[in-house]
């Protein structure tokens, strides 16, 4: 349960996309250190089109989205837990009162739904494009075109160097500049200055660190390539501001979407092409792009290859990890301690609590970080651990794994109320509750920060009751720990925990 520990090294995984616009789902297995592509499977659901002014989900785009997810579930409901990650990404991020929306898509499918951040899509999809390409040095600036946003990243071999994540997309923006499906050159005008408005922040420093080559992923680049190419615009693979233009003058001669009949345009692809072809042209200008390639590589790719990662090499998660106790000068012998006892403290209950490998690591990593926030204060914090990890960027982990990691480290120590825990999903709560239990544990006993070992002997627990027994008279000898022990109970005691100590 350090945070060397690895889960189960499955050799078939699978990876699902909800995106803004499509649904995407791979599964992929692990041989002699390839990835090999099993299967995949996409659907149109156009999520982003059922948000309304106060970012609801419409029930239609619900009930799409669950249709589609209960037929990949067919497919990925027999995978083993811990196998499958889904993903939600711009419109999952924006949408309120989700969490019912969230059960049944988990419901649907078989597995975890997580939301992450808009710089760690941006991180898998790089990871995706880089492991489609040779492994040569070199900057390369990848844009992804999603439905409500867009991904822009500059990075050398696997690591991302720049990343961000802007709200601009090819259904928002087709949506909002070209509401009734007409086209003219004053919409697309509006719609490329908008966009390159939305780039204003991060052009100077993506500018200044620059690129050897410009690459393009996700549907949206990969119709425009298509488009190009087949319409005769394009001579040689990939695209350039000349081509992108012209191919603006076609779509404005046909003045109405409905009308678009271009070679390479397909069905699904057209009520939101205009727009990403408006983000495109915007982002060459506000970068200064001479030439963008297309890759086949994207989230789903990106998330495959973090999974395998995590199984047959570094889990990045880990490295987030170490990389803030160093930033934040952690006490790391003291650390160490604490994530060992909790270690000894997992063990013999994880079974009987329903606890597993995921929850193993979370709770190392939590005991690893539950000092973090020293580095502001002593006072209160605890609470200055919380807010540190709740709003860093954490490479690696979803907004969930982030939550709940920023909640343990709130609290490990002091009151434990349950209101902490309220606005958890049932399931969640019972579990998180259930490790903020054996966190404090562990940081009680060494309150005392000695290398002295802790003779415990036994460790139990049924339901809500946990038993620990230690060495002969050694609570006796350690009148603080005893005393620490009892007020321990004390405060289990209102969330319904039984702490017997002996």
């Amino acid at each position: 349960m350090s945070a060397s520990t690895q889960h189960n090294g499955f050799e078939t995984v699978a990876a699902v996309d909800l995106g803004s616009n499509s649904f995407h789902m791979i599964v992929a297995r692990w041989h002699e250190g390839e990835v090999i592509t099993v299967d995949r499977l996409k659907e149109t659901v156009r999520l982003a089109s059922g948000l309304d002014n106060r970012n609801r989900l419409s029930s239609d785009a619900q009930e799409r989205a669950l249709a589609c997810l209960g037929r990949f579930g067919q497919r990925l409901r027999e995978m083993p837990p811990g196998s499958v990650r889904a993903l939600g990404t711009n419109t999952l991020r924006k949408a309120r009162g989700a969490r019912r929306f969230l059960e049944d898509a988990e419901e649907a499918l078989g597995h975890p739904v997580e939301i992450i951040g808009g710089r760690e899509e941006a991180r898998l999809i790089y990871l995706g494009v880089s492991h489609t390409l040779a492994d040569d040095r070199g900057r390369r600036l990848v844009i992804d075109i999603g439905g409500g946003s867009t991904e822009f990243i500059i990075g050398e071999r696997f690591e991302p160097q720049l990343a961000e994540s802007l709200q601009m997309g090819c259904v928002t923006f087709s949506s909002l500049h070209f509401p009734d499906g007409r086209i003219n050159g004053r919409r697309f005008r509006q719609a490329e200055l908008h966009a390159q408005l939305e780039l204003q922040p991060i052009a100077a420093p993506y500018r200044a660190l620059g690129w050897e080559q410009a690459l393009g992923s996700s549907g949206t680049l990969l119709a425009l390539d298509r488009i190009l190419q087949e319409t005769g615009l394009e001579k040689s693979p990939g695209m350039s501001l000349a081509s992108l233009e012209a191919l603006r003058a076609r779509m404005i001669e046909a003045e109405d979407i409905e009308r678009l009949s271009l070679p390479g345009l397909s069905d699904d692809r057209r009520p939101v092409i205009v727009g990403g072809l408006a983000v495109v042209i915007g982002a060459f200008r506000a970068l200064g792009i001479e030439r963008l390639t297309t890759s086949d590589g994207a989230l789903r790719e990106g998330v495959v290859h973090d999974l395998f990662g995590r199984f047959h090499h570094e889990d990045v998660r880990a490295r987030t990890i170490r990389h803030l106790r160093k930033r934040f000068a952690v006490d790391a012998v003291h650390a160490e301690q604490v994530v060992e006892e909790a270690r000894r403290l997992f063990g013999p209950v994880a079974e009987t609590w329903g606890l597993g490998n995921a929850d193993a690591e979370l709770l190392s990593w939590a005991a690893e970080l539950h000092e973090i926030g020293l580095a502001l204060a002593h006072s209160r914090y605890h609470k200055h651990g919380e807010y540190l990890l709740t709003h860093a960027d954490l490479p690696g982990f979803s907004r969930q794994e982030q939550a709940e990691l920023a909640l343990l480290v709130r609290v490990h120590r002091r009151r434990l109320q349950e209101r902490l825990f309220e606005n958890l999903p049932k399931a969640r709560r019972k579990r998180l509750v259930r490790l903020a239990v054996l966190l404090r544990l562990a940081v009680l006993l060494h309150r005392s920060r000695t290398d002295a070992p802790v003779p415990l002997e036994q460790i139990s627990a049924s339901g809500k009751n946990l038993r620990i027994t230690f060495g002969d008279d050694w609570l006796a000898e350690h009148p603080l720990t005893a005393a620490d022990l009892e007020r321990e109970a004390a405060q289990l005691k209102e969330l319904g925990f039984t702490l017997k100590a002996s």
